[in-house]
C-alpha cells in the first residue's frame, strides 16, 4: 500500500495497474498466482481494489510480473509540478519497515523510486535480495544496515549505498528511524533477472 500521486488510494491504483500489467503480458490469474505464490482469490480481490496488500504481497507481484514496484503503485503526474503530501500517501508495511512511495522517476535507460522510510525498533527487517541499488539517507535515529556481508551503523545525515541483489537487513538501534530510500533499478531489469523479495 504505497501511495499514489495525488492522494488516490493505493489499493485502487494497484488493482488497475495489476490488471493492466497482467493483460499486457497475457498472464492468467492462475499463472500469476503460481509465479507469485499468492492465492488466486486474493489476486482477484486485489484487482478489484479490495483487500489490504502488504509489503510482501506488492514485492512478490512486482517480481512475478518483472516490473518495478512503482509500475504497480503509481499514477502518472498530471502536471509539471508534483506535490506529494505524506498525509495523502498510503503505507506499505513489513515486520519492521513502513514505506511511503513518494515518486517514480523514469528516463530512458534509468528508473528511480523515492521512498519515505520508517524503521521501527524491536524487529529486524530481512530481504533475500532484489534488483537494483539502494541509496539510504538517514534523517533521524540510528540504524544498522547489513549488506554485502558487512554491517554499518548510520546516524542522522549519513548515507549508504549498496547493490541490493544479495540478502540484506535493517534494524533500528535507538527508537524509530526516519530515512529516505532511493531505489535505483538497473537498465536491463526484466522478468529474467528479477528475484523474489521476502521482507519478513
Amino acid at each position: 500500500m504505497l501511495p499514489a500521486v495525488g492522494g488516490q488510494g493505493a489499493g485502487r491504483v494497484l488493482g488497475v495497474n495489476l490488471r493492466a500489467r497482467r493483460d499486457e503480458q497475457g498472464i492468467s490469474l492462475s499463472e500469476l498466482a503460481r509465479r507469485s505464490g499468492i492465492a488466486k482469490g486474493t489476486l482477484s480481490q486485489l484487482e478489484s481494489g479490495a483487500g489490504n496488500p502488504t509489503i510482501e504481497t506488492v514485492f512478490s507481484l512486482s517480481n512475478a510480473l518483472g516490473v518495478p514496484v512503482s509500475a504497480l503503485l503509481s499514477e502518472p503526474p498530471a502536471s509539471d509540478l508534483v506535490l506529494v503530501r505524506s498525509a495523502d500517501t498510503d503505507v506499505l508495511s513489513g515486520a519492521a519497515v513502513d514505506l511511503r512511495m513518494l515518486r517514480r522517476l523514469e528516463n530512458p535507460g534509468s528508473l528511480f523510486e523515492i521512498y519515505d522510510q520508517r524503521i521501527r525498533p524491536g524487529k529486524v527487517q530481512h530481504s533475500t535480495g532484489h534488483p537494483g541499488t539502494e541509496h539510504h539517507v538517514v534523517l533521524t535515529g540510528r540504524v544498522r544496515i547489513t549488506a554485502r556481508d558487512r554491517s554499518q551503523e548510520l546516524g542522522p545525515g549519513d548515507y549508504l549505498a549498496f547493490r541490493a541483489d544479495a540478502p540484506h537487513e535493517y534494524e533500528a538501534l535507538d527508537g524509530e528511524v526516519r530515512s529516505v530510500l532511493l531505489l535505483e533499478y538497473p537498465p536491463d531489469t526484466s522478468p529474467g533477472v528479477l528475484e523474489t523479495l521476502h521482507l519478513d
